[in-house]
C-alpha cells in the first residue's frame, strides 16, 4: 500500500473528531472505506494509531507522532502551493519568520527591512510566538526560519548565535525605585510584576529565578506587547522586566523610568534556527546569510 493524502487526511480527520465516523464524514468517504484504510495503514506500519474506546478513538503514541508529522507535511504543501503561484506574480520566493515578542521589538525589523530592500522579489511573512513555539513551528515546517532566546528545546534544529539583547526594569516614574540606577532581581520581588503572556521567555526566566530564590512572582498582570506593559506601569499596576532597548524607546512615550538590571541572566543571546536538513533552501540561506555577515557570530548548534 503506498502512502497518499487521502488516507493521510483521513488519520488527521480522525484524530481531530475522536471519531472514525465524523473522520470518515470529512473527508467524504464510506464509513467501510474508511475503516479499511486505517486498518491497511496501521497494517503497513505494524502499529495500532488509534485505540478503540467507548465514547471514540484516541491516538496511540505512534499515531501522536503520525499526526504530527502530517500536519508538517500540510504546511510544507501549503508553502509549496503558495510559492508556485506566486512566481506568476513576480515573487521570486516566500520567507516565512517567526520570532519572540523581544526579537521583534529589540533587533528583527532593520535586518528585515535591509533584506527586503536587497531582495524585493522576495515574501516575507512574520508571526510572533513565544521562544519554545518558535522552535516548534519550524522543527515542524510551519516557519522557514525562527529567532528565539536559548534554551534550546528542540534538537530537530541547526541554530546559530546571532545577537546579544540586555534586559532592563522599567518602574513608574514616582516610584520608590524610580531614584535608583540598577536594581537587583531580588528587590522586584518585593513588587507586582506587569509582563508578558504566560510561556514567553522573560517570563519564563523570572519565574525560574524567583522559584531559585524560594520566593513568589507577583505576576499580577500579564499582556500581549510591550507598548500595553509600559502603558500599565505608568499607572502604577506594577513593576516590568523587558529588552532594554525597548524599555527606553517607550520611555520617551511614557512616565516611566527604565533602570538597569543587575543580574548575570539579564544579558542574554538571540538565535537563528532552521529546520535540520543537507542544504537549506536558497531564500532562506540567503537570509540566514545576510544577517549573520551584518553581525556575525561565533558559534552554531
Amino acid at each position: 500500500m503506498r502512502l497518499d493524502l487521502t488516507t493521510l487526511n483521513l488519520v488527521l480527520a480522525i484524530a481531530d473528531t475522536r471519531s472514525i465516523t465524523r473522520g470518515a464524514e470529512r473527508e467524504h468517504l464510506a464509513l467501510a472505506a474508511a475503516s479499511k484504510r486505517l486498518s491497511d495503514l496501521e497494517a503497513r506500519f505494524g502499529v495500532q494509531l488509534f485505540e478503540r474506546r467507548a465514547r471514540g478513538v484516541e491516538p496511540t503514541e505512534a499515531g501522536r507522532a503520525l499526526v504530527r508529522h502530517i500536519r508538517s507535511l500540510h504546511a510544507n504543501l501549503h508553502a509549496l502551493e503558495s510559492e508556485v503561484v506566486e512566481f506568476s506574480r513576480g515573487i521570486k520566493g516566500h520567507l516565512r519568520i517567526v520570532a519572540n515578542a523581544s526579537a521583534i521589538s529589540e533587533c528583527l525589523p532593520p535586518a528585515l527591512a535591509a533584506f527586503s530592500r536587497a531582495h524585493p522579489q522576495i515574501r516575507i511573512s512574520l508571526e510572533e510566538d513565544s521562544s519554545a513555539e518558535v522552535q516548534a513551528a519550524v522543527a515542524e515546517g510551519r516557519a522557514d526560519v525562527g529567532v528565539f532566546v536559548p534554551p534550546l528545546l528542540d534538537n530537530r534544529l541547526d541554530t546559530l548565535a546571532w545577537q546579544q539583547g540586555e534586559l532592563a526594569v522599567m518602574v513608574p516614574a514616582r516610584h520608590v525605585l524610580a531614584r535608583r540606577r540598577s536594581v537587583r532581581f531580588e528587590q522586584l520581588l518585593e513588587h507586582d510584576i506587569v509582563g508578558l503572556h504566560h510561556g514567553a521567555a522573560a517570563q519564563e526566566l523570572m519565574r525560574a529565578e524567583a522559584e531559585g530564590a524560594g520566593r513568589p512572582l507577583k505576576a499580577r498582570l500579564s499582556v500581549r506587547g510591550f507598548d500595553a506593559i509600559a502603558q500599565l506601569v505608568e499607572a502604577g499596576l506594577g513593576v516590568a522586566v523587558m529588552p532594554a532597548t525597548t524599555a527606553e524607546r517607550l520611555a520617551r512615550l511614557h512616565a516611566v523610568k527604565v533602570l538597569a538590571l543587575a543580574e548575570p541572566w539579564a544579558r542574554r543571546e538571540y538565535r537563528l534556527a532552521v529546520r535540520r536538513q543537507e542544504v537549506l533552501p536558497t531564500v532562506v540561506q540567503r537570509f540566514v546569510d545576510a544577517l549573520t555577515q551584518e553581525h556575525p557570530a561565533g558559534d552554531t548548534a
